[in-house]
């Protein structure tokens, strides 16, 4: 397995030098919010060519168009640029992942920040390591002693009901963070640096990688309601495993329509900003 994985640390180290050498361009719109940049096609093209050549029998499930082989019993989940809205504005937390899944189980995983010099690697019972050295998920024992993230689509917005539990985690933890990058919050979560990570409507790519490195690092990853995880599934929750039953119990409650902290009423924020 080991190969694979090599491989993919050195494709994702050469795409991320693509990404570097396009920063500044020119971005466009592929739906009303969601942008593309001619360097996620230049990082995707690098990405696609790289694979092929080195495993052309490999399936690969790529964001900016690639479906090859989608019935192969190995298949590659690529995100040749994880964080275009970041990257286009000059917010410096975009990635590059690739994750690689045999007959659905995710084996071999890799997401590199070229701007942060970081690179995330895991596989399968191997463990998860940062720039080579061994990572582990924190040891926050409850929500409330936690720092956790999300994210919002850039898509359907007025559909998603993120907000709802974002604001019973916002109350309930040290606080949420949303960076706009899900292998960045799912990598981070498995060396520590947050406690735990949720978030509806990803694709395989965004969370193939990022959730093998938590499980690597000794964390947990589920759906919001406790079942099992699934790259193809409608939400994920990966977190230290200390805080995970909680959460689970948290989110139940969210579904169920159940709010332990009432949103802020309209005129109550009118007080506060008029004193």
């Amino acid at each position: 397995m080991s190969n694979f994985l090599d491989a993919a640390i050195e494709i994702a180290r050469e795409a991320g030098e693509i990404l570097l050498a396009h920063r500044g361009v020119s971005f466009e719109y592929k739906g009303d919010h969601d942008l593309v940049t001619a360097a996620d096609r230049a990082s995707e093209q690098l990405i696609l060519k790289r694979l092929r050549e080195r495993f052309p029998e490999h399936g690969i499930v790529a964001e900016e168009g690639g479906r090859a082989e989608m019935q192969a019993e190995m298949r590659w989940y690529v995100d040749p640029l994880d964080g275009t809205t970041n990257f286009a504005h000059g917010y410096p937390m975009w990635n590059v992942t690739l994750g690689l899944a045999k007959k659905g189980e995710v084996i071999a995983g890799v997401v590199y920040d070229p701007l942060g010099g970081e690179l995330f690697a895991a596989e399968r019972g191997a463990g998860a390591r940062l720039n080579g050295a061994p990572i582990h998920v924190s040891k926050a024992p409850s929500l409330k002693e936690s720092l956790v993230s999300t994210g919002f689509p850039n898509h359907h917005r007025e559909r998603n009901v993120n907000i709802h539990f974002y604001y019973q985690l916002a109350m309930l933890t040290h606080g949420v963070r949303r960076g706009g990058s899900a292998a960045i919050d799912l990598a981070y979560t498995a060396c520590g640096r947050l406690d735990g990570f949720w978030e509806f409507g990803l694709n395989p790519w965004d969370m193939a990688a990022g959730s093998l490195l938590v499980q690597e690092a000794g964390g947990k990853v589920s759906g919001m309601l406790g079942e099992s995880y699934s790259v193809h599934g409608p939400h994920v929750l990966a977190d230290n495993g200390h805080i995970h039953s909680e959460a689970i119990e948290l989110f139940n409650e969210v579904f169920a329509g159940k709010y332990r902290q009432q949103m802020p009423e309209i005129s109550g924020q009118e007080r506060i900003v008029n004193g």
